[in-house]
């Protein structure tokens, strides 16, 4: 038995063209929602003939509920790869393919000499955390790195296209196996050394891509991987903040003040961060942060946020229906910014 839910489907039409291409394909009959990575398997027109991975439409995934095309049969077997690439990223896989390592920017390693690391929990905490520190920083150089625990391909984020437009963010790098951003890192640590050392970035933010792996338990969750990626970015001696993940409406009780995911990555953190709150959070938050780590309270202009344009919404709740994530995670912001101007 596959484990791959692989089919094969005839694309009907192409509703939107880009680095992401938005199509709708038919499956033995039925119309489906899908999405093909340009710059992995080729351009893609009505009438082609595609293997679709239908997996995530079949389980009704909410950030993922469409198919995903696999292979182009008609137009996207030609490809070359990379000129002189010679790093594979999602190595050993049918996918697999060669990337300039971003690390060859920077080789030679100078702990000591980085700045200021936002750790974010959630893909959308990163709009809001660009925004604030840029409103306080104007004209640093805020670098993202974006890493497992939620989506793998870097073209899949409208958010750092538009934060890029905007000026909000100097560069995105995937690391680990997230691929497909303006520069591919092997690692995490790699990816934060190079924009510090070879960039000139004033500071870096470093999570997940949008949606997040989860279940009920207390470690098997993207929110996890803001453990590896503090620890690296203490390794390099940068001092690392920790963006918590909050809400005051999340269903989930889990999630509700302090969200387990963050609440526990504070429990196994090896070395102490810095935490970053809204001013005036309620004492219970506070004291989950926990005695070891020092907690940062920062006042946050969420009116601001909110007239920017930006998304406003997590989880399909609005600022209004969840204030409490929103300013969490522009508080992580206005402490990045605190970080790079040295207060």
């Amino acid at each position: 038995m596959s484990r791959l839910a692989l089919r094969r489907g005839t694309v009907a039409s192409v509703e939107e063209r880009g680095e992401v291409a938005k199509l709708t394909v038919d499956v033995a009959g039925e119309s489906r929602p899908a999405i093909s990575y340009t710059g992995l398997t080729g351009p893609v027109e009505p009438g082609d003939d595609v293997v679709v991975n239908v997996a995530a439409h079949d389980l009704g995934l909410g950030s993922g509920g469409f198919d995903v095309v696999h292979v182009n049969l008609t137009r996207g077997l030609g490809g070359l790869g990379e000129p002189g690439a010679h790093v594979m990223k999602l190595n050993y896989t049918s996918l697999q393919h060669a990337v300039h390592p971003y690390e060859e920017r920077a080789p030679a390693l100078a702990p000591g000499a980085a700045g200021p690391v936002a750790v974010i929990a959630l893909h959308g905490q990163l709009p809001c955390v660009a925004w604030a520190a840029a409103q306080q920083s104007r004209g640093a150089r805020i670098g993202f790195v974006q890493t497992t625990g939620g989506a793998l391909p870097g073209e899949l984020s409208e958010v750092v296209r538009v934060l890029r437009e905007r000026g909000l963010l100097a560069a995105h790098v995937t690391a680990g196996q997230a691929f497909g951003g303006e520069h591919d890192a092997i690692t995490v640590a790699g990816a934060i050394h190079a924009g510090f050392a070879a960039d000139r970035w004033d500071a870096a933010i470093v999570g997940p891509g949008p949606g997040i792996l989860g279940s009920a338990t207390a470690l098997g969750h993207g929110g996890m991987e803001a453990l590896d990626n503090a620890h690296a970015a203490l390794a390099l001696r940068c001092p690392t903040i920790l963006v918590p993940r909050m809400s005051a409406s999340d269903p989930r009780e889990r999630h509700r003040g302090l969200s387990h995911h963050s609440r526990v990555v504070l429990e196994l953190l090896l070395r102490p961060v810095i935490v970053a709150l809204p001013e005036g959070v309620q004492p219970a938050l506070r004291e989950a942060v926990g005695r070891r780590h020092r907690a940062v309270e920062m006042s946050v202009d969420v009116d601001g946020y909110a007239r920017s344009g930006l998304p406003a919404r997590t989880m399909g709740r609005s600022i209004e229906e969840d204030e409490l994530f929103f300013r969490s995670a522009l508080a992580g912001g206005a402490v990045l910014a605190k970080e790079i101007d040295g207060v």
